[in-house]
């Protein structure tokens, strides 16, 4: 089996056990996504959604948030962790949203990396669920994942997003990846994954070998 076989079986596989491809945050509006995503480096979806609300009655609009003391911010983003980093990127980010950009989240990989604190996971996110594009969003449990399958072979996010996009179809990718974080909180988890319950058992590398 190649590997682009073995990839549209876990596509159909994953859209079967979860219908609806999620994203965990649940922030909508794009610049508001945009933060949110930056808040969930090194921190659960869980703790992001508990802290945006807070952050966006304080700081309601894009304008107030660029205007807005870094220090608090800093107050309010605490508990997600690295929030001097975070709080210093919230601000820096919103204001060249409206110094470059005329207020509007960037659509393109290249132009969203210019903005403080993004990265290519972020840009991705952001590029499939803000503007429906081809993306792969190179998360802790897509590399995971991948790997056990037999997808790809190293930990590296470029390489992981680099080998993905020549394995799986361009409309399936984004929803892929929310599948597999949805997945690797739900079966394949960490340390422990539950193999006998995976719908992927069968053709996983990992899986059939316990």
């Amino acid at each position: 089996m190649t590997k682009k076989q073995k990839a549209a079986l876990a596509v159909a596989a994953l859209e079967k056990e979860y219908p609806e491809a999620l994203c965990s945050l649940t922030e909508t509006e794009p610049y508001r996504l945009l933060i949110a995503v930056r808040l969930s480096a090194q921190c659960t979806d869980a703790r992001v959604n508990l802290v945006t609300p807070v952050l966006f009655e304080r700081f309601p609009t894009l304008e107030s948030l660029a205007l807005a003391p870094v220090s608090e911010v800093e107050e309010i983003i605490h508990s997600c962790g690295f929030f001097r980093a975070k709080a210093r990127d919230i601000v820096g980010m919103c204001q060249m949203l409206i110094e470059k950009y005329d207020s509007k989240v960037p659509d393109s990989i290249d132009e969203l990396l210019k903005l403080p604190g993004v990265g290519r996971k972020t840009a991705n996110l952001i590029c499939g669920d803000v503007y429906g594009k081809p993306a792969i969003v190179a998360d802790t449990h897509l590399i995971r994942i991948s790997n056990l399958l037999g997808l790809v072979n190293t930990k590296d996010p470029a390489k992981v997003e680099a080998e993905l996009k020549k394995i799986i179809a361009p409309e399936k990718s984004n929803d892929f990846c929310h599948r597999c974080v949805l997945h690797g909180r739900a079966v394949c988890v960490a340390r422990r994954p539950d193999c006998l319950r995976c719908v992927m058992k069968d053709f996983c590398s990992y899986g059939s070998k316990q």
